[in-house]
């Protein structure tokens, strides 16, 4: 059976196909009392993609979004809230003729077999980063119930190709993370990410990239181990967005290559209260918050629809073919990827928070 709902006292649902008549979310279990309507939902949705750029796709939508239910006055009721975007710039011609030719790197060919040849692969369907408005939608509601509590889940991109961004500060990544088309805060690098992007697409080519991430202010002891550990539904939200690959925490993979007494964070009181004087677990220790920040990196693939002539096969001759994948793709996920790892944080963070009773389910102002 497939699942389409992350979540399990914050759930959250998505509908809809890359070129289906719109995609949409349905977020239940949200507290009642929550102050929002369409404009904070928007804002977060403006900022999933740099408009007008020659490094994202040509595909240009609105996406105006439409609350269609569990908002009534600027509150949330209780009720499931429901919203959604239109798809109104699509070219479903691109796509005609690969149903039966998988291309290289998408989900076609296991889809095909999973549901039979019946799933919509049009601007990569389901497995489309298209989807990740979504996400997005959710996360906005989710980001104002962290914001109750004054906690906070930063992005940004920490490396494009070879370019990666020199250590910097809580502070630039507030402030310079959205200033930028590729959605770093080292503002020194971004003419060279924005190269290392654009070459590889003058080859008819892509480019892979990474997204750090901190979540501030988290309290001590959120997450349900011994199978619902924080960093494991942390990591599983991660993997629902398109192109992930790699998703680590703290010192991550670089951890098995040191010596315990270098890896451990050793506690200390500091202003009253307790913290380590290192971060290299990422601020989960046994699959719950330790109170420090939460910090780790998601991998994206390069973005499989490239210009270039690829090798595949034809499923209803079964033979060799070549194919050249149309349309209008990115040649790197990481600017349009920021806000959506932000927003599949947010989520599982409030998800768990629900769970352990930190948030309430009535929000009394």
């Amino acid at each position: 059976m497939s699942s389409n709902t992350l979540g399990k006292a914050f759930t959250v649902t998505c509908f809809g196909e890359s070129h289906g008549r719109c995609v949409g979310v349905v977020i239940d279990g949200c507290p009642s009392g929550l102050r929002i309507d369409e404009s904070d939902i928007q804002m977060e949705v403006d900022r999933r993609g740099p408009r007008g750029e020659t490094l994202v796709s040509g595909r240009t939508e609105e996406d105006k979004v439409e609350i269609l239910s569990g908002i009534y006055r600027g509150y949330t009721t209780g009720a499931p809230v429901t919203a959604l975007v239109w798809n109104r710039d699509i070219m479903s011609r691109d796509y005609e003729g690969l149903a039966d030719k998988p291309r290289p790197g998408h989900a076609d060919y296991p889809a095909n077999v999973k549901f039979g040849g019946f799933s919509d692969l049009r601007g990569g369907g389901r497995w489309s980063g298209r989807m990740t408005v979504t996400l997005v939608m959710a996360g906005a509601v989710a980001k104002k119930l962290l914001n109750l509590h004054k906690i906070e889940v930063l992005a940004y991109t920490s490396k494009v190709g070879n370019v990666e961004a020199s250590k910097v500060s809580v502070d630039e990544i507030r402030v310079n993370t959205y200033k930028n088309p590729v959605r770093t805060a080292d503002l020194k690098i971004v003419e060279k990410m924005v190269e290392e992007i654009l070459n590889a697409k003058s080859r008819g080519d892509s480019v892979g990239s990474i997204v750090d991430f901190i979540a501030l202010n988290v309290p001590v002891g959120v997450g349900e181990p011994f199978f619902d550990p924080l960093d494991g539904d942390l990591a599983k939200g991660l993997f629902t967005i398109p192109g992930v690959k790699g998703v680590e925490f703290g010192l991550g993979f670089k951890s098995s290559t040191v010596y315990g007494s270098e890896n451990n964070d050793e506690y200390k009181i500091e202003a009253g209260r307790i913290v380590t004087s290192t971060n290299n677990s990422g601020g989960i220790l046994g699959g719950m918050s330790n109170g420090m920040p939460i910090t780790g990196r998601v991998a994206f693939k390069p973005p499989p629809s490239i210009a270039r002539k690829q090798k595949t096969i034809d499923l209803k001759r079964f033979e060799n073919v070549e194919i050249t994948v149309g349309g209008r793709h990115d040649p790197c996920i990481a600017p349009k990827a920021v806000p959506v790892v932000e927003s599949v944080i947010s989520i599982v963070l409030v998800d768990h928070m629900l769970r352990s009773g930190i948030i309430k389910r009535i929000i009394k102002s």
